[in-house]
């Protein structure tokens, strides 16, 4: 069954037309869009105030969570956690993802994995009580293996964390970004049909693409009926290396890839992922307030909004 953000939606007949931003620079209020949406709490701010501040001001009522106070959320201590999960409940906000660090750039498939193991169980004691079911994964960059040894390993392990992931009510979400899967598109189908889980599902990243050398949209077309979640990001790259902008302002056909997502029944969350201060995998400095994540989240709202058929918003 369809979400509201996708009820009417049926082909390009009935889309929008782009229209321009309201008068005197209004933007679209967010209770014209049905679609959910969220953001990377930590792009906003580290402290989770501000991170639950940032939504609401939004009129969102979700976060993904990546981490708290600059401590990875598997590495925060169990009274850290407490605080966090009891402010998260009195403030009425909904954890739509856990984005662990299973296989991402900082842990090759040399890498033990019994780290990565260990960030599974905490994690899933911790999204038990966020009432949240998604973790998202990445398939481990390589690190001087034969391709095939590579492969297997990555099979291995994901199938290994994944079963895990299905005894305890959860859903993995390997994302297009780093590892042996995260480029290209035939590598993620082939995962999932390995594996065959419904605890293993696709992660779509936007704008990941520049950074990572493939096109973000053909990447989509291959494995849209296996995608559950949403990051949104758009970029461009330039001579002295990527830069991050605001959706639609790229190169990464953002507006084509969210309306191929809601032609294909899609509806789940779209989160934002603005890149435009903060990186955790990179050295870049962290914004001392939420303006720029709160004005990404409403040029998003808007943009969103000029994608939805006339009958939805």
């Amino acid at each position: 069954m369809r979400s509201t953000c996708t009820a009417g939606w049926s082909n390009s007949s009935t889309r929008r037309r782009r229209r321009p931003s309201r008068p005197g620079g209004t933007i679209v209020s967010h209770s014209d869009i049905p679609c959910p949406r969220a953001g990377i709490g930590d792009e906003a701010h580290a402290a989770l105030n501000r991170q639950i501040e940032a939504v609401t001001e939004l009129g969102w009522n979700r976060l993904e969570l990546r981490s708290i106070g600059g401590t990875a959320l598997a590495d925060l201590d169990d009274t850290a956690f407490a605080r966090a999960a009891m402010l998260l409940a009195r403030s009425g906000i909904d954890v739509v993802c856990l984005d662990s660090r299973i296989g991402n750039w900082g842990r090759p498939i040399t890498a033990p994995f019994a780290d990565d193991i260990a960030e599974l169980r905490v994690l899933s004691l911790r999204a038990a009580a966020l009432n949240c079911r998604h973790i998202r994964i990445m398939s481990y960059p390589n690190d001087g293996l034969p391709e095939r040894d590579w492969a297997t390993e990555v099979l291995h392990r994901i199938r290994e964390l994944t079963t895990f992931a299905a005894d305890h009510g959860l859903i993995l979400l390997h994302e297009n970004c780093a590892g042996w899967a995260g480029t290209d598109p035939r590598r993620a189908a082939d995962l999932l049909h390995a594996i065959d889980s419904p605890a293993l599902r696709l992660l779509f990243d936007t704008g990941n693409g520049p950074a990572h050398g493939y096109p973000d949209f053909d990447y989509l077309e291959s494995v849209v009926d296996l995608i559950d979640h949403v990051h949104i990001k758009d970029a461009v790259r330039r001579p002295e290396g990527v830069r991050y902008v605001h959706p639609g302002e790229g190169e990464c056909r953002v507006a084509d890839s969210v309306r191929l997502l809601l032609d294909h029944g899609y509806s789940g969350v779209f989160s934002i992922e603005p890149h435009l201060t903060l990186r955790p995998h990179e050295a870049m400095t962290e914004l001392t307030d939420i303006t720029e994540f709160v004005h990404y989240g409403r040029y998003f709202d808007e943009f969103l909004s000029t994608l939805l058929p006339e009958e939805v918003s």
